[in-house]
């Protein structure tokens, strides 16, 4: 038999079903007439008073930020769906998974109607991803593969107590920009970019291609002095970490590198390793396909920031010349040219140096600018002066220490009998790295690949001893000519 306190408490319990379920059959009576006799804007000002009446009485606020701002992307949500998917806990219970064909990596980010909390500054912020389906409306976005369409507006929803909106305006949003391009430039895939002119008619026929850059060099791998190469590492590092120098000097945030030697020493390969290791984007420019000063000035300013621009054996671009002997060269093209033909605008000195270190070099923040040539001597010296090519490095023929390196890429060995002797031809005799790395890829067996290196020596030497006797008969013949011309004259 049940107690008198037990019955009291199911007859409660029925009155407040009861009366649960008269409320929720007279709610939906009045939605259901509110839908049918009310129109839109009238039932928007309805459920608006409602809720500001309930947020009265709540200590909550919440900052909603949506996917696009017009038809552009909204960087702060962007920045977040970045920021939350290197933080999503255990506790999620579905993730988005893409990747795309020229990606290495899974992309992870928070799928709709998920929930999440972070923790800034001892302060809970509750994130919540919503969309919001509008049949009658498509919102468009752009991917590297093309163009695709949306039915909804997505949108995040950041939560937390109102007392905390200056923090989170301040100083949690920035925070979470910063961060999301620190995990973008650290996670993205290094491009190459080379000039593209178009067939058909446009009002740019130049712009720059990108490709993924796969060049494996990084320092370790690159064979050259290793105090050179110490010396290139720690001047990075230190370029990097001077922005606010840079700027209390006036100067723009740029460093010039000037790499030069013969060929085959290494200068793309150190370039690539550069790329790599600062992970920045590279733009090979070639000086010879640029039709105007111009169309050079709009190419460079449409370059990234932390990006590499280089200028790939700028010796062989005629217009970068000693301008004394530019002005030799077009004065002698304009005795030869065809009647009627005029000479096409062409790339000039103080054009390409009103970017190189004018006011245009302002145009872009933390940028590596680098020259490659076999000829230092013929560039005219205002190109590469200091403030313009910061360092100079001399990428000269192979020494012991990169030959180690190239022992140790190749053949996988740090000590061998051999190494004493080849260091001592190596010393004797001038060799390129290229020229070793050659040699060592004949064979994987160290010893027969060291051995053939060592004949190649031989055979490298007895090249340079006949080369130098051509060179030196070419002088004596040169010489005794030039001695019988002035004892024509003097007969004469």
């Amino acid at each position: 038999m049940s107690s008198p306190s037990t019955e009291s408490r199911t007859g409660i319990a029925k009155i407040v079903i009861s009366t649960v379920g008269s409320v929720a059959a007279a709610a939906m009576v009045l939605r259901s007439v509110s839908r049918e006799y009310l129109p839109p804007e009238t039932r928007d000002y309805i459920r608006l008073g409602i809720r500001n009446f309930l947020n009265m009485f709540s200590t909550q606020l919440t900052i909603v930020i949506y996917e696009f701002e017009g038809f552009a992307d909204n960087e702060i949500y962007t920045s977040t769906q970045l920021y939350l998917a290197g933080r999503i806990s255990s506790n999620v219970h579905r993730l988005k998974v893409t990747k795309n064909p020229n990606e290495h990596q899974f992309n992870v980010a928070m799928e709709i109607n998920e929930e999440y909390t972070d923790v800034y500054n001892g302060v809970k912020f509750n994130w919540s991803l919503v969309s919001k389906k509008r049949p009658t409306r498509e919102y468009f976005t752009h991917d590297e593969n093309g163009r695709s369409s949306r039915s909804d507006l997505r949108s995040l929803e950041l939560t937390f107590h109102r007392k905390h909106k200056d923090l989170a305006l301040n100083s949690y949003l920035p925070y979470i920009i910063k961060e999301a391009k620190t995990t973008k430039q650290n996670e993205k895939n290094v491009k190459l970019f080379t000039v593209e002119r178009k067939t058909s008619y446009t009002r740019y026929p130049t712009t720059w291609t990108p490709v993924n850059l796969e060049h494996p060099a990084t320092f370790e791998t690159v064979a050259m002095d290793s105090g050179e190469k110490e010396k290139v590492m720690n001047d990075l590092d230190r370029f990097l970490q001077r922005k606010e120098y840079y700027r209390r000097v006036g100067k723009a945030w740029k460093r010039g590198y000037l790499l030069y030697g013969p060929p085959g020493t290494g200068k793309s390969s150190l370039v690539a390793a550069i790329a790599n290791y600062l992970n920045f984007d590279i733009y090979d420019l070639e000086l010879t396909n640029i039709n105007s000063d111009s169309e050079l000035r709009r190419l460079l300013v449409a370059t990234a920031n932390r990006s590499i621009l280089v200028v790939e054996d700028i010796d062989c671009s005629a217009e970068l010349h000693d301008r004394e002997q530019v002005e030799a060269a077009k004065a002698a093209a304009r005795k030869n040219q065809w009647r009627g033909y005029e000479e096409k605008s062409k790339v000039t000195l103080s054009g390409f140096l009103n970017f190189i270190d004018g006011l245009w070099s302002s145009c872009g923040d933390e940028r590596i600018i680098i020259f490659t040539t076999n000829r230092k001597d013929k560039l005219d010296p205002a190109l590469i002066r200091p403030g313009r090519m910061d360092v100079h490095i001399n990428m000269s023929y192979c020494t012991p220490s990169a030959f180690r390196v190239l022992a140790s890429n190749y053949l996988r060995i740090t000590q061998h009998v051999l190494f004493d002797e080849i260091d001592d031809l190596i010393c004797e005799v001038d060799v390129s790295p290229a020229e070793v790395a050659e040699q060592l890829l004949k064979d994987d067996n160290p010893d027969i690949a060291l051995r053939g290196l060592v004949e190649f020596f031989d055979v490298k030497r007895r090249e340079n001893e006949e080369a130098k006797a051509r060179l030196k008969q070419q002088e004596s013949d040169a010489k005794e000519n030039e001695n019988k011309k002035e004892e024509d004259e003097e007969d004469n």
